[in-house]
């Protein structure tokens, strides 16, 4: 093989010189590269051990080649073939790795600024386009992962975390629930009522006494009171604790001798006319 077309001739001592000298550089800093990659990945909570072996690789390989390149260069070889080559994996492993490396940019950004952390139970959209609700159970370099209240395990990408609207119901320490209850009065005065349905609310265990639990009355006519009892609890027990105010709420208005419906389902204003048949 004729290696005249890729190398200049004569060849001096001096571009020899330089050469060993680019190539001893390029190793040099292909070592310090990668520990230092190595360091740095290993302050990011999310990085797995396989994304820190890949970017420490990755870092070295890349000064190996800058620095066997500048050897060519000084050896007076024709380095634009190797260039264009370069490019083209670049771009390549840059299309391939889109995905890849935009969830682990998220990562970092979900280990530093932290809207979210283990333990906490957050809202997001699901495939459906409907909420879905769950309770963080690990974060990674490329997904959040939480479990439903129905036992589903949720794989939400980094990216898509950041991106899209996320509501965190663990943040505030407390979440807000209500019931909709509709009481047949036949004459009780409206604050016995409210005074009754928040007495028994509050004596529901896992509902917190501060903020304390209050009535917000929507409709009063002769004969009924409507109204929406409202109370705080940890977000980790809000099905139970609700369910457990239903019941509680339905208790003591029988107690009283009212009769009445308590849901916690939103139902429709009674001043509102049905839907036509």
């Amino acid at each position: 093989m004729d290696f005249s077309q890729f190398l200049s001739t004569p060849i001096t001592w001096w571009q020899v010189l330089w050469a060993i000298v680019a190539l001893l550089a390029g190793w040099i800093a292909s070592r310090i590269a990668k520990r230092t990659v190595t360091d740095l990945m290993r302050h990011v909570p999310t990085a797995t051990p396989a994304a820190t072996r890949f970017a420490a690789r990755f870092a070295q390989y890349t000064l190996l080649l800058v620095g066997f390149g500048l050897a060519l260069a000084f050896l007076g070889a024709n380095v634009q073939p190797v260039l264009a080559v370069v490019i083209v994996l670049v771009v390549v492993a840059a299309l391939v790795l889109r995905g890849v490396a935009d969830n682990f940019a998220a990562s970092v950004l979900i280990a530093t600024r932290k809207p979210v952390m283990v333990g906490e139970e957050i809202t997001v959209e699901g495939p459906d386009g409907k909420p879905l609700t769950g309770t963080v159970i690990e974060l990674n370099s490329r997904a959040v992962v939480f479990t439903t209240p129905d036992g589903r395990t949720a794989h939400v990408p980094n990216s898509k975390l950041l991106a899209e609207t996320l509501v965190n119901n663990s943040r505030h320490g407390g979440r807000r629930s209500e019931v909709q209850v509709r009481v047949e009065r036949s004459g009780t005065a409206v604050d016995e009522v409210v005074g009754a349905l928040v007495e028994s609310a509050a004596a529901v265990e896992g509902v917190h006494a501060d903020p304390a639990a209050g009535v917000l009355v929507t409709a009063v006519s002769a004969t009924r009171i409507t109204g929406r009892v409202l109370f705080w609890h940890d977000a980790a027990q809000g099905l139970a604790v609700t369910s457990d105010v239903v019941a509680a709420l339905t208790a003591g208005l029988a107690q009283h001798g009212w009769s009445s419906t308590v849901t916690s389902e939103t139902v429709a204003p009674p001043l509102v006319p049905g839907d036509p048949v």
